[in-house]
């Protein structure tokens, strides 16, 4: 997200509005026939990896996916990079989740088709930013002067840092909800304070749930952590449920998968996003998909 300017985001909002109609299947588009997205997933995903493939597909595209690496010459020992390569001579643009911080921008100085990073360990992810905030957008008709609380796996949480970065380029107040030991890292507050982006941190969910606009809630990860035990300790430290929420006027926000940080109960209520958020996925990452790789042939 630092590559972006707020320019850039709301290009790209304003574009993934204009493409609803055919995200919905209310349309058709043929924009990308002939060209074929490679899908580089070394970690698990549903959302990402599936919406990018609907999005291609309905942009009149088609997808090619490393599948299970166990499987691939990953198996054998290729790096990332020559398989990156290899990559590169079948397809016009490669999405890339992997466990290991940094790996999209080192694959984008050694390919030449646009890398997507779709989650790089416990560093960032970008296009579910934008997704984020498009949902924001469409609930409340704008971003600046909102409220918005992260909660949860600060730490580890690769959507929440770059959400962080995102929001700090708009008016919004924003308060870091975790344990102590799940806050945000050092790095990222930082850089917010070298841009003068005000935020609060607290470790209490009940001072800050009467004041906000957007609870956006993320799960404790167990696979981040070195030390289960210390995973063990902390899991469970927020659970968001029905009667918490009640004579609140907020909207409850998740990146998903969840675990039990928030109760069934609270799909059936007005606070939900967190199913229109993912849905929200297939507009965002068509106007991505589209302006890299028409651009790339203008």
């Amino acid at each position: 997200m630092k590559d972006f300017e707020k320019e850039d985001i709301e290009f790209i909002l304003e574009e993934a509005s204009k493409l609803e109609d055919i995200a919905k299947s209310k349309a058709k588009s043929r924009e990308l026939e002939g060209k074929i997205l490679g899908l580089l997933f070394y970690e698990p995903s549903t959302r990402t990896r599936l919406s990018f493939e609907t999005s291609m597909k309905r942009l009149g595209g088609d997808c090619i996916e490393l599948g299970d690496a166990s499987n691939s010459s990953v198996a054998k020992g290729e790096s990332v990079a020559d398989t990156a390569k290899m990559f590169e001579s079948y397809c016009d643009a490669i999405v890339i989740r992997h466990d290991l911080e940094g790996v999209s921008r080192f694959l984008s100085d050694i390919v030449d088709v646009p890398i997507i990073n779709a989650g790089d360990g416990a560093g960032q992810h970008p296009t579910q930013t934008l997704l984020d905030l498009y949902t924001i957008k469409k609930h409340f008709g704008k971003i600046d002067g909102l409220n918005i609380a992260l909660l949860g796996d600060l730490k580890y949480g690769r959507t929440v840092h770059s959400l962080a970065y995102a929001l700090g380029m708009y008016d919004v107040e924003m308060t870091f909800v975790s344990p102590d030991e799940l806050k945000m890292p050092k790095e990222t507050l930082h850089d917010l304070e070298k841009n003068n982006i005000k935020y609060k941190q607290t470790n209490s969910l009940k001072d800050v749930i009467d004041d906000v606009d957007v609870l956006y809630v993320t799960r404790i990860q167990k696979e981040r952590f070195p030390d289960v035990e210390e995973y063990e300790q902390i899991k469970g430290a927020y659970s968001i449920n029905k009667k918490l929420l009640e004579g609140k006027d907020l909207i409850v926000m998740h990146p998903l998968p969840r675990v039990d940080e928030i109760a069934y109960d609270v799909d059936d209520t007005e606070y939900n996003k967190y199913f229109e958020q993912a849905a929200n996925a297939i507009p965002v990452r068509m106007a991505i998909l589209r302006n890299l790789i028409t651009h790339r042939y203008e």
